[in-house]
């Protein structure tokens, strides 16, 4: 059994799995939460993960773009 922790903040008795945990979840889960309050440590790790979930994956239109690699070996 594998552990893995995070900081969720539940939505309608929902908690989401961050997107970096949901491959190496292949089975069923054991779920024990535990309510931690609110300090400002806390409250900036939530802030922290979730800006970092923004980050996994970042992605940009490239259509219309042209590579010249003599110009980037240029520089």
């Amino acid at each position: 059994m594998e552990a893995y922790e995070f900081y969720a903040t539940p939505e309608n008795g929902t908690i989401k799995i961050p997107e970096q945990y949901r491959p190496l979840i292949k089975s069923w889960v054991k779920v024990i939460l535990l309510e931690q309050a609110p300090s400002n440590e806390t409250t900036q790790k939530a802030d922290a993960l979730r800006k970092s979930d923004l980050l996994l994956a970042p992605s940009m239109k490239t259509n219309g773009w042209k590579f010249n690699r003599e110009e980037a070996n240029a520089r």
